[in-house]
């Protein structure tokens, strides 16, 4: 029996809800029924979360919506502000866009000689002085259009001999060569699935209607040897982050239909290792390797402490502690391994950002302290401080904030000015609780404020998630991670990942037999690639277009 005044929600059983969603479905429109089943899906998260804590209404919509912003001035407006007229914006100067031409880094760059100077002649104008050439060129870019997968036909001519009935072929040209799909394909399919979140079924319904059908079947077909081919690098690219003295982790939800369909391979195997494990999850692993910043992605039943577990397993014995950035989770913390625990600071934050509107003056207090720390680590950023003056810039500027901040939050709880059960009492718990691990960059050099390059990070697996809703099989999702880790570790290295996907896939031999030649920021540049009078590999697909605009 429920106590008066409450609501108990029936949670409906796999069953039950399948069997529900059949009823409804013949009474509805399409687009009311996928409402619905979201909603039926989407339930029992959100009761359990409720009973795990107690769920206010505010809470409860940042949950399901996300916050709009968490500037301190927007969550806690001051309380009277002057009227302010805004500045009248700058106008605009012609030629300076938003991108520079430096930008186009994917760009095919023709030299274009001046058809009646060179260096020396006369001035046709003064027929004074000699023309010299410039160091800046002058810029024109043209951009076209094309479908992501194009082909290119060859009909060759035949002839048949009257008399003894002997077909003579043309020769295939050089551009055709020798497999029907060329390598850029499955690097196209990569970027386009794993670095946009294009879904197969999408990709295939744009490829049919712009007349270059590629089925879903044989966009699989074509990514899992390149998967396999880049395994190797996966695997250096895990060994070598966990020797790193920083790592950021974190995970989201992930859904894998395999684990979850009865009589299944898998699923026979997760009930077989963890049979209390219900979920699955995309781990992101953050880390620096010679400065240089590595994303490794892990997909599966285990959570992001347990991965990290995982990876540190392959560190070498001799090395420091680790430092280990995350948030409070218990899940993240795994009591195996030797690290040295960093809790973010904006999650912290955002305990007062959610309770802001009910107590404004409090958060605004608690918030503009934040504001300061953040703003002695932007000028340490700016400063380009090492980690050691680095630590003391914090020690001697942002520690005094801090340690008022902290008799300040005693203060309210010890002198009982906060109800402990109430949203402002929790988040001053929260942040009491873990203060140690909230702060450790006043004590530990390196250590950062907060995880937020990991959540940044996770939107990779975020928007797979929200394009696909899931993956199929657990090879699917393993395939996913590495394509992942490849293509967000180019884009951190400022590294083509179209370019540096392309160069393992022309290149297996080289690749397989060592693989630490072939990290994003160390491969081969495509110069020294290539054998001189062989076209580039970036030019492989210019020099199609061009065969298709001269026929």
């Amino acid at each position: 029996m429920s106590a008066p005044g409450t609501f108990e929600a029936p949670l409906l059983g796999a069953a039950e809800r399948a069997a529900f969603l059949t009823r409804v479905r013949p009474g509805v429109s399409p687009e009311d029924y996928r409402l619905i089943e979201a909603m039926s899906r989407a339930l029992p998260q959100i009761v359990a979360s409720i009973e795990q804590e107690r769920m206010t209404m505010r809470k409860l919509r940042h949950l399901l919506f996300g916050a709009k912003t968490e500037q301190t001035e927007r969550v806690c407006p001051p309380a009277s502000s002057p009227a302010v007229m805004p500045p009248l914006p700058k106008p605009k100067r012609p030629g300076h866009g938003r991108l520079k031409a430096k930008d186009y880094t994917g760009a095919r760059w023709v030299e274009v000689p001046h058809p009646t100077l060179h260096a020396g002649c006369l001035c046709p104008l003064c027929a004074r002085g000699a023309v010299h050439v410039q160091k800046t060129k002058a810029i024109v870019l043209r951009i076209e259009g094309s479908p992501p997968i194009a082909a290119t036909g060859y009909e060759l001519a035949r002839l048949r001999c009257a008399t003894c009935g002997a077909v003579f072929t043309a020769p295939t040209p050089a551009e055709a060569g020798l497999e029907k799909y060329a390598p850029s394909v499955a690097v196209t399919l990569a970027v386009l699935r794993y670095g946009t979140g294009m879904p197969h079924y999408r990709l295939a319904r744009l490829q049919q209607s712009l007349g270059v059908p590629l089925p879903e079947s044989t966009q699989w077909e074509l990514l899992a040897p390149l998967g396999q081919l880049a395994q190797p690098v996966f695997a250096e690219l895990v060994a070598q982050a966990a020797n790193a003295p920083l790592l950021h982790h974190d995970d989201t939800t992930m859904r894998i239909l395999d684990l979850r369909r009865p009589g299944s391979a898998s699923g026979a195997a997760l009930a077989r290792l963890a049979p209390q494990r219900r979920g699955t999850f995309t781990t992101n692993v953050l880390a620096e390797v010679a400065s240089h910043p590595v994303a490794l992605y892990f997909t599966g039943w285990q959570h992001a402490g347990e991965n990290l577990a995982a990876v540190l397993r392959q560190r070498a014995a001799d090395l420091p502690p680790p430092i280990q950035m995350c948030d409070a989770l218990s899940r993240n913390v795994c009591p195996e391994s030797n690290t040295i625990l960093a809790f973010c600071l904006s999650h912290g934050r955002r305990e007062f950002v959610t309770v802001a509107p009910s107590f404004p003056t409090e958060c605004r207090h608690v918030l503009e302290a934040l504001r300061e720390v953040y703003g002695f680590e932007a000028e340490a950023k700016a400063l380009g401080l090492a980690p050691g003056l680095r630590l003391v810039h914090h020690q001697t500027h942002s520690q005094p904030v801090l340690t008022q901040l902290k008799a300040w939050l005693h203060e309210k709880l010890d002198g009982k000015h906060v109800e402990p059960n109430s949203g402002l009492g929790q988040a001053i718990g929260y942040m009491l609780k873990h203060w140690e691990p909230l702060t450790l960059f006043l004590r530990q050099p390196g250590a950062p404020l907060d995880n937020n390059r990991c959540e940044q990070a996770l939107k990779m697996a975020i928007l797979h998630r929200k394009n696909s809703l899931s993956y199929k099989t657990l090879l699917g999702a393993q395939t996913g991670d590495l394509f992942m880790s490849l293509i967000h570790t180019c884009r951190l290295s400022h590294v083509n990942p179209f370019a540096y996907l392309l160069a393992l896939a022309t290149h297996a031999k080289e690749v397989a037999s060592n693989p630490a030649a072939w990290l994003p920021w160390n491969y081969p540049p495509a110069a020294a690639l290539d054998p001189p009078g062989r076209p580039s590999i970036l030019d492989a697909g210019h020099a199609a277009r061009q065969v298709r605009s001269s026929r």
